[in-house]
């Protein structure tokens, strides 16, 4: 997986600066404690090389890259330190070319269509759209998608919680830096267990897991056409036969032969199933590859985790 493939499966970027190198440890733990192994720490501060060999070394499975790099000098010193990317405000041609040349992965700052164009002449396919807001947003980053349809963006500046899922639910976006979840008034205070709360409720935001809906093993289909009936009589679930398995509504799945699971299935919906994935794979969940459902384009859209949660089986499902 390159770095840029892992950044899209986090989907959200904490970019920090901080101001004392002391605190780059217990910040590192805070994000990662919280879900979030990822970190654009800028070189806005005379702390940041060395809070990126901190926390490169402290927590060598997170990815830390450097912000706000303005020359190649800061550059190189970044990777040194253990920078695994590189982020500018800008597009400078001259710290782009020398990253590209070196093999460093690099995503600089573009807010309108000639810095696209530049970046694409530079071999990009992937760029920073800042500042987000300041910008035009999202419908700025639609209309330079439409000509330029094989770059993606990773939007920073105004990302919150109360947009996040508007700029993550467009496909040219791979993920979105922040700070809303660690201010530097935060870190200054030493607030890094309101870091790790504020780190997980984001993630929580952002794959927005529910309940899609509950299965029930039968043994024919008689048996699973008269249940999805009889929830139909009782509740008004309207009963809709199907090819493995009938519907009660849209919550009660019956199916016509014993699946997973002893006493059947529980269906979680998520925003973004790869993401989610990737996070519960983080958290030590295993998954059943061999239960994947792909569409024709071989986009991911059902996977059961291994094992059984009191006689369920459980899957996740793309909403």
């Amino acid at each position: 997986m390159t770095v840029l493939e892992e950044i899209s499966k986090i989907g959200i970027v904490p970019v920090i600066a901080l101001d004392d190198a002391k605190d780059a440890k217990p910040l590192a733990k805070a994000l990662c404690d919280g879900g979030l192994p990822c970190a654009e720490v800028t070189f806005r501060t005379a702390a940041a090389e060395e809070s990126i060999k901190i926390m490169s070394t402290e927590f060598p499975n997170m990815l830390v890259g450097a912000g706000t790099v303005l020359t190649t000098e800061q550059a190189d010193r970044a990777v040194a330190a253990g920078a695994k990317f590189v982020v500018s405000p800008g597009l400078n041609p001259k710290i782009v070319k020398y990253c590209v040349d070196k093999g460093i992965p690099m995503a600089p700052g573009c807010a309108n269509p000639s810095d696209v164009e530049q970046a694409i002449e530079l071999g990009l396919k992937t760029v920073k759209f800042f500042p987000a807001e300041q910008a035009g947003g999202l419908n700025m980053i639609k209309a330079m998608a439409a000509p330029y349809t094989g770059i993606t963006f990773m939007p920073t500046g105004g990302v919150n919680a109360k947009n996040l899922l508007d700029y993550l639910n467009f496909n040219k976006i791979i993920a979105c830096g922040g700070s809303w979840m660690v201010t530097k008034d935060m870190v200054s205070a030493g607030e890094f267990d309101k870091i790790t709360r504020l780190t997980r409720e984001a993630v929580e935001l952002m794959l927005g897991f529910k309940l899609a809906h509950i299965g029930i093993n039968e043994t024919s289909n008689d048996n699973a056409l008269n249940t999805a009936n009889r929830f139909d009589e009782l509740f008004g679930f309207k009963a809709k036969p199907g090819n493995s398995s009938n519907f009660a509504g849209k919550f009660i799945e019956v199916m016509k032969t014993p699946y997973l699971g002893k006493n059947g299935h529980i269906a979680i919906g998520t925003n973004f199933i790869e993401r989610a994935v990737y996070h519960l794979e983080k958290r030590g969940v295993k998954f059943d590859k061999t239960t994947e459902k792909r569409d024709g384009a071989g986009v991911l859209k059902a996977v059961y985790l291994e094992g059984e949660l009191s006689g369920f089986a459980v899957h996740l499902v793309q909403s």
